[in-house]
C-alpha cells in the first residue's frame, strides 16, 4: 500500500512541477509539499527521492528543497536521448503489451483526442504522463525505461513552459497514430510512429 501512495504523492507534485504551479528554481520545504500532496511524510518522502532522482527537485543541504530550473539547453539534451531511445522503445511494446494495456492505451489516445478538442493542456499532459507508464510497465528493457522516465518529464515540462496550446492537434494525432500501431503490434510502425512524433516534438 505505501507504494501505491508514494506513487500517488509522485504523481501530483510531478504534475506540479510539469504544470509550473512549483515554479522552476522556487525554494519549497517538505511540509508544503506533504500539504500539496495530500499524502503522509513517508510517501511524500519517497516521492521527492524520486523527483530528485530524475532531476526535478535539487536537496539543499542546510537550504531545502529547490525546483530545478529550466535551462535553455535543456529542450536540446532531452530530446536527443529521446530521438534515440523512445521508437526502440514503442517497437518493444508493440511486440509485448498484454491485452490490458493495448485497451488502456486505447484509452489514452481517446482522452488526448479529447483533449485536444478543448484545449486541455494540463489534461493532455497528465494523459501523455498514463501513456508513458503503460509503456514503461510494457516494455522489457528496463535500461531503456530507466533512461526515458526522466527525459519525459522535462519534456513535457518544457512543452508547457512555452505555452504551445496551437500545437495540441498536430500532437495529438501523431500520438494517436504512435497509439495505433503500438495497439495493432507492428513494430515496425510503431518505431516510424513515434519517430515522427519525437522529431515533431523536438522541432524548436
Amino acid at each position: 500500500m505505501q507504494n501505491s501512495l508514494s506513487h500517488l504523492a509522485y504523481l501530483t507534485l510531478e504534475y506540479s512541477i510539469v504544470t509550473l504551479e512549483l515554479t522552476p528554481g522556487a525554494l519549497v520545504t517538505e511540509k508544503q509539499l506533504i500539504e500539496m500532496a495530500g499524502h503522509g511524510r513517508t510517501p511524500v518522502r519517497e516521492a521527492i527521492q524520486k523527483l530528485a532522482w530524475q532531476g526535478l527537485i535539487h536537496v539543499r543541504p542546510r537550504v531545502g528543497l529547490q525546483i530545478a530550473e529550466i535551462r535553455p539547453e535543456d529542450h536540446q539534451f532531452v530530446m536527443q536521448v529521446r530521438r534515440e531511445l523512445e521508437p526502440i522503445a514503442a517497437a518493444l511494446v508493440a511486440t509485448h503489451a498484454d491485452p490490458q494495456q493495448r485497451e488502456q492505451l486505447g484509452e489514452c489516445a481517446r482522452l488526448m483526442t479529447e483533449c485536444a478538442v478543448t484545449g486541455d493542456l494540463p489534461g493532455f499532459f497528465a494523459t501523455d504522463k498514463t501513456f508513458d507508464e503503460i509503456l514503461e510497465a510494457a516494455c522489457p528493457n528496463n535500461f531503456i525505461t530507466a533512461a526515458l522516465g526522466p527525459v519525459q518529464t522535462h519534456a513535457r515540462r518544457l512543452w508547457y513552459s512555452t505555452g504551445a496550446h496551437d500545437q495540441m492537434g498536430r500532437a495529438t494525432a501523431m500520438h494517436v497514430q504512435a497509439i495505433d500501431a503500438i495497439r495493432n503490434g507492428d513494430a515496425d510502425h510503431a518505431r516510424a510512429a513515434m519517430a515522427s512524433l519525437i522529431g515533431y516534438l523536438s522541432s524548436p
